[in-house]
């Protein structure tokens, strides 16, 4: 039972921490390790999921519905309130959300937010995020309810799923690729989740990584994510590295289109990443093996 992914093009940290609460940490606001969490946490993309842009809520305090086959998702108040947000959840408790997919009240969290892949971030990079967002301001705002169908509200059920489709921990190195590639490869699978995106699920709405980014016709609030692989079937099979760092950094494809609905939000964040770390992405996307899928009618707001 994995309910779809965050809107990515969520896709944001702390999806799913919904009753948070310890002692806050100070952090100075220049410490770099506050300007470490900033930079991930805007190439994730948390605020889409986070804050009901359409709607000018607060930064943060809680975002907009998020569709699925299961009901609807509400991402929660991620600020530093003590009584709506985090502000008194310590670095251990969110520390376990992320790697473990747990709540504060020891209550598995459900797959909607994206654990399976941010527990690949490494100890120190989810202890910087959360140290960003320990010196954001507060908003004293409780965060809406998820309307999930039942009977898929019980979370019993989500132990054997995880027993099934998650595999908790960092990611290890690949042997034989170059430092540039794992790089990529971490900015894209851990950070960015695009694989929560761009990669089919089963029945039980685990990602197929059988045929891993080759497009999700069923991505976030229904959207189409396409093949990214390279594959002829991929529109960017033919693309360049500078044609996917451009399309990061700017939304721009080769054509001179541009990326429309949740992908159009990822690149505000990709777009805050350095020139480098958009190559590593670019190197990493490239290198993905080739899934054919056929081409399928553009949907209405696609994701490109």
């Amino acid at each position: 039972m994995s309910f779809e992914v965050p809107r990515k093009a969520a896709a944001g940290v702390a999806f799913a921490l919904a009753s948070l609460a310890s002692v806050p940490r100070t952090v100075a606001a220049g410490d770099a390790a506050v300007e470490r969490g900033r930079y991930l946490f805007t190439a994730a993309d948390c605020t889409s999921c986070h804050t009901d842009l359409e709607h000018k809520g607060a930064p943060l305090a809680g975002g907009p519905p998020l569709a699925t086959a299961f009901g609807e998702f509400f991402a929660p108040n991620i600020t530093p309130d003590p009584k709506f947000g985090i502000g008194r959840w310590s670095e251990a408790d969110f520390h376990r959300a992320l790697r473990s997919g747990i709540g504060r009240d020891g209550r598995y969290l459900y797959p909607v937010f994206p654990y399976p892949s941010f527990t690949h971030l490494t100890d120190r990079d989810i202890s910087d995020i959360y140290a960003y967002l320990k010196t954001l301001k507060p908003v004293a705002q409780a965060s809406r309810a998820n309307e999930i169908k039942p009977p898929f509200g019980w979370r019993f059920p989500l132990r054997f799923w995880r027993m099934f489709f998650f595999r908790e921990g960092p990611l290890p190195a690949v042997p034989g690729r170059s430092a540039e590639w794992q790089r990529g490869r971490y900015l894209a699978e851990a950070v960015g989740h695009c694989q929560e995106c761009h990669t089919p699920r089963n029945v039980l709405g685990a990602l197929d990584n059988t045929r891993a980014y080759s497009g999700n016709p069923n991505g976030p609030d229904r959207q189409d994510a396409p093949n990214i692989t390279s594959d002829p079937s991929s529109a960017i099979a033919t693309w360049s590295l500078d044609d996917v760092s451009q399309l990061l950094a700017t939304g721009q494809t080769p054509d001179f289109d541009f990326v429309g609905a949740g992908m159009a939000q990822v690149v505000k964040g990709t777009g805050a990443l350095t020139d480098a770390d958009r190559r590593a992405i670019a190197v990493y996307v490239k290198s993905l093996p080739p899934v054919h899928t056929e081409k399928r009618p553009k949907k209405p707001g696609g994701a490109t």
